[in-house]
């Protein structure tokens, strides 16, 4: 089957009163637009084609830069003037022997199987599938007429609609598939002779009923993925509505979430076997983790690769990071891009880890900076230990052996190599190489000053305390 989809998104989406184009609001993290790309991509489409109006170089610029362009094509729409306007703007990429599917931008939820019955349905005796949904509340939306045999006869819109009318649940979703020759046909006839003198695509349906053609409808069952967005209440429900239907999928395969309504994620979330996540937290791009991973309260991932029996404590933030196995993060850590915490590896409260390398059963328990730091096997860094890796113009490496103890408050002034065995004392300032096995440190004298005396404040005189007073 050759298949096409039109994606309608040239709307300015007003009432969500922003200066970005509406089918660039994100719904898991993603633009509402990406949504339905990938969800029409799904069906091995041969075109895509995106209409594009409102902020169409914002649209264009920021959907081209997601990756694929190879199977997009767009088409402007200067003017808005209704649906079927919009879409006779993609009459150029429409092929006679295509099947083409009319989708909308502002839909997210849509999921490539409900497309997939649309296009499905489409058969000799078929000349125009319509999607439908059955509300329990239809009020504003366009009521489906079926005949007497069930088909499709006509779409009313509300303001038109007789009581009797108004009283059917089930309502148009507007996406479509038809054959790309009848669609063409129906697209140079219809008119904007309305109230609202647009043209309306569902005046597709009426003309190819008109013609003696068979119009049917596939019902999508669940409301929601056929719900579009026009304001912000509306993308904040279909956010808990997408955030809800990733965690049911993530629960399917055997993770526990403590709380579905309490985890956002915003990409790509795999997970192993027997994986709790807490409260509060958020995944972005792709992250991965291994069997038996904690994640508590309040943490931020992106694009992490996490490994098996790993605990992530409390409101810690972890970015383009590989977490090895067994290893223990946290609570309140960062660990920045291009970090590798090998197995075993601990990282505690109040430290940052940023492109350094953490060797496996290493520590860094407290308060420290670890940066651009290749750190060997079983190392043990004190309290408030900083590499100092910046002159203010370049940075440069530290190099940390197996088995060193850092003692507390200690500054490691890159480059410097601490080697293996080295101990360094509590308070020291290392600027040079410390040689393997033995204690280096940097320290003043302490001594002691017999006699002294802390200083007291002095009394003032008496006419200077009564001129104070008199003021």
């Amino acid at each position: 089957m050759n298949l096409i989809s039109i994606i309608l998104a040239a709307g300015q989406g007003t009432r969500m009163q922003s200066s970005l184009p509406k089918v660039l609001h994100p719904v898991g993290g993603k633009p509402m637009l990406q949504h339905v790309i990938d969800a029409c991509r799904s069906l091995d489409t041969s075109n895509n084609v995106i209409v594009y109006g409102h902020g169409g170089d914002q649209v264009r610029e920021m959907i081209e830069s997601s990756g694929a362009q190879q199977d997009l094509s767009w088409a402007q729409q200067k003017e808005q003037k209704g649906t079927g306007h919009a879409v006779q703007q993609a009459k150029a990429h429409i092929d006679d022997d295509a099947v083409v599917i009319i989708a909308y931008g502002d839909v997210p939820l849509i999921k490539a199987d409900t497309l997939a019955r649309l296009a499905g349905q489409l058969n000799n005796d078929s000349s125009l599938i319509v999607l439908t949904t059955i509300l329990d509340e239809p009020e504003g939306y366009g009521r489906i007429i079926r005949n007497q045999d069930g088909r499709v006869a006509s779409i009313v819109e509300e303001k038109d609609a007789t009581d009797e009318q108004r009283a059917i649940k089930e309502v148009n979703t507007g996406f479509i598939a038809a054959r790309g020759k009848d669609l063409k046909r129906w697209l140079s006839q219809i008119s904007p002779d309305n109230a609202q003198a647009e043209y309306y695509l569902t005046d597709c349906v009426s003309l190819a009923v008109a013609e003696g053609a068979r119009v049917d409808a596939v019902i999508c069952d669940d409301p929601v993925e056929v719900q579009g967005v026009n304001n912000r209440l509306q993308q904040a429900q279909l956010e808990r509505a997408y955030q809800l239907l990733q965690a049911e999928k993530l629960m399917r395969q055997g993770v526990t979430i403590v709380d579905p309504s309490r985890c956002d994620i915003r990409g790509a979330l795999m997970a192993g076997k027997d994986v709790l996540i807490d409260v509060n937290n958020v995944f972005i791009g792709d992250v991965r983790l291994g069997e038996n991973v904690t994640i508590e309260p309040g943490c931020v991932i992106q694009d992490c690769q996490i490994g098996d029996n790993v605990t992530i404590k409390a409101h810690s933030v972890l970015e383009s990071a590989i977490i090895g196995n067994n290893c223990d993060v946290g609570p309140f850590a960062r660990i920045r891009p291009q970090t590798v915490l090998k197995s075993n590896a601990k990282v505690g409260n109040f430290v940052e880890i940023k492109k350094s390398t953490i060797g496996e059963g290493s520590k860094v328990s407290h308060l420290s900076y670890i940066g651009d730091t290749q750190m060997g096997d079983d190392v043990n860094i004190g309290a408030g230990t900083i590499t100092c890796n910046y002159d203010g113009a370049n940075k440069f490496q530290t190099t940390i052996g197996d088995r060193v103890f850092v003692g507390s408050d200690t500054q490691l002034v890159a480059p410097v190599t601490i080697e293996d065995g080295a101990t360094i004392g509590a308070g020291s300032t290392i600027t040079k190489d410390a040689p393997e096995n033995e204690l280096t440190l940097s320290r003043s004298r302490q001594i002691t000053i017999k006699g002294w005396r802390r200083p007291v404040k002095r009394k003032q005189p008496e006419s200077n305390r009564s001129e104070q007073n008199q003021e």
